[in-house]
Parts: C-alpha cells; structure tokens; sequence
C-alpha cells in the first residue's frame, strides 16, 4: 500500500505532466473542482482544474467538487506513473470517476 505522502506526490507530478502538455497542446477551457478520494487511507485531496492545469493541491476532502476520483493509493500511484491504463481501470471499476459526461470528455484530452 502507497503512503499519503506517495499518493500526494504522485498529484504534483500529475500537475507537473499537465503543465508540460498545456505548453506542448496549448491550454484547455476547462475549469472544475477536483476531488481525489483514497480509501485505503481514509484520507483525500482536493484542487482545481483550470486551463488544462491541475492548481492548488491541498489535503482534505471538497464534497462539492465537480470531479471525484476514487482510487486505492497502489491504483492512484500506477495512474499517474503511466503503470495503469486509464480507461481500463474505470471500466473494470478499479478507479472511479464522478463527473458529467461533458466533463468526462474533456478529462480525455488533459491525459
């Protein structure tokens, strides 16, 4: 089992990823709060999306967040590292994301 610190890491380096492909593809009009939910260590952490950018990652949960994901901390470790493919892990119900369809879409282009 990843530790919180491994689990909050692996979220900046998201950030870090997206920043990058944001100057490569250009930024995405994309604005939402963001949850990411980790059960196996009761903890959470929550940010924003904005312009193809994850901004602002903090500890704690956001219950009105627009995006929830909900994975295990070995699962949001791999995801991010690029050990666990995404789609296949929302299908099989490993990772769970909570979104509109509209927002789901868009997620697609950010990775």
């Amino acid at each position: 089992m990843a530790t919180v610190d491994e689990c909050r890491q692996a979220l900046h380096g998201l950030a870090a990823r997206l920043e990058r492909n944001a100057e490569t593809r250009g930024k995405l009009d994309f604005d939402r709060t963001l949850a990411c939910r980790v059960p196996d260590l009761e903890t959470a952490f929550h940010g924003r999306l904005s312009g193809g950018l994850l901004t602002d990652i903090a500890d704690g949960d956001d219950p009105n967040a627009k995006i929830a994901l909900i994975a295990g901390s070995d699962d949001l470790v791999a995801l991010v590292a690029g050990r666990l493919d995404v789609t296949r892990a929302v299908a099989s119900g490993q990772v769970k994301v909570k979104a509109n369809p509209f927002d789901l879409l868009k997620l697609r282009k950010l990775l």
